[in-house]
């Protein structure tokens, strides 16, 4: 019996033949006469070769529903072949995403989903790293910290390539429970490894926190950089401007980054007329984020460290690049390269590696990272922000390079 994979691959290859003239305008492949389709041999043979390839890997489907030793289902397996394909090419920002993982992704660049509230990647070495905990989360309250592996989900290993399979079972329903395995390397190079039990719970991201701070010093939090990040940065930068701020300082520490678009229109709301940033493709493509001449007109601190990752590093390359601020922390992530989203008729959708970009100054930084112009370590165990001013050392330096200024 013709299998309807079969029949489907037929007709498709009928249909190319008798309208690719039509299709391909000018070149001519071919023309029916009778009950014949002629077409060039090149033509015939490229077809084939197409028929051929998709044959395989039919054959190798209806192998594995017909004699593996367990049940599979056939749309998992095909599903499988999807992700393989993404898999082959050892890039971990690309995948092919099922329905359910294409729905997570783009709940996540909203604000809002259900899990323990962490932003994860993979390293060269193919294992998953936390980039940093999102604030008042649970993992954050667990005490995950950036630079953390994670080996396994409730008491499965988890490579790096199979990153998205970890991060859907480390979602879930509000109120349930998932037990991290963590494997942490502290300073000394000595190594710890532990349990951690996390409740889920629905994070709704506030990716914006602002409050004046002595001197009429404005400070502006970026957590992440969503579909709203930008429209909240203006109304933030707006109500300190109208208190007669003297100074801005933005903290982009432990940001893994977000949206192109989002921090490139907070990138023009301060910066005047200069390349924000630009990307170029594998052919030499490139695409420019530029701003216009308004800037603010007061100085400017940038906190950056180990977990300021893709697009906080687009703005921490630009204001550097451009002399627009002060960079103060320790070295950046390292994420240079740039991912697009596509979704499919069906659902799922693909997420591909497509672009790398670069500062004003031609430097791509992916591996690599952005130095600080002041460098200053924050002690481990130690609580960052304007309610622990006491112990952040790299915003006490930030006050004061603005005094100074």
């Amino acid at each position: 019996m013709i299998s309807k994979k079969r029949v489907l691959l037929i007709v498709i290859i009928v249909i190319l033949i008798t309208f690719s003239a039509t299709l391909a305008g000018t070149t001519y492949l071919g023309f029916k006469t009778d009950d014949k389709i002629i077409v060039p041999m090149e033509r015939y043979n490229a077809l084939r070769e197409l028929e051929k390839k998709y044959e395989k890997h039919e054959y190798i489907s209806q192998l594995v529903q017909d004699s593996f030793l367990y049940e599979k289902d056939e749309a998992a397996i095909f599903e499988g072949s999807l992700k393989g394909m993404l898999a082959v090419l050892e890039d971990p920002y690309s995948e092919y995403l099922t329905t359910e993982e294409f729905d997570s992704l783009i709940e996540q660049t909203q604000g809002e989903y259900s899990g323990i509230g962490i932003y994860v990647s993979v390293t060269e070495d193919n294992k998953i790293v936390v980039v940093s905990p999102i604030e008042d989360t649970p993992a954050d309250k667990a005490g995950l910290r950036t630079g953390d592996f994670i080996s396994k989900v409730n008491g499965v290993e988890y490579p790096g390539d199979r990153l998205s399979d970890a991060v859907s079972v480390m979602k879930g329903k509000p109120g349930t429970d998932v037990t991290i395995t963590i494997n942490r390397v502290q300073k000394d190079g000595s190594e710890l490894n532990f349990d951690v039990v996390i409740t889920r719970q629905s994070i709704k991201i506030e990716t914006i926190k602002y409050e004046m701070l002595e001197d009429n010093i404005g400070y502006i939090r970026i957590t992440t950089f969503d579909q709203k990040t930008d429209e909240d940065f203006n109304v933030a930068l707006k109500a300190l401007t109208t208190q007669a701020m003297t100074g801005l300082i933005i903290d982009l520490r432990y940001n893994p980054g977000g949206l192109i678009t989002s921090v490139t229109e907070i990138a023009d709301a301060l910066l005047g007329e200069t390349i924000i940033t630009y990307t170029q493709t594998r052919d030499g493509q490139r695409e420019y984020y530029n701003s216009d001449k308004k800037k603010i007109d007061v100085p400017m601190v940038i906190l950056i460290n180990e977990g300021s990752a893709s697009a906080s590093e687009i703005l921490a390359g630009a204001v550097k690049d451009t002399g627009s601020g002060t960079l103060v922390g320790t070295k950046t992530f390292g994420k240079g390269i740039v991912q697009r989203i596509m979704p499919l008729d069906d659902g799922s959708g693909v997420k591909l590696t497509v672009s790398e970009y670069f500062t004003p100054n031609d430097v791509n930084i992916h591996g690599i990272g952005i130095e600080p112009d002041v460098f200053i370590e924050l002690p481990e165990d130690v609580s960052y922000g304007p309610d622990n001013i006491e112990e952040d050392v790299q915003l006490q330096r930030a006050i004061e390079i603005i005094k100074l200024k």
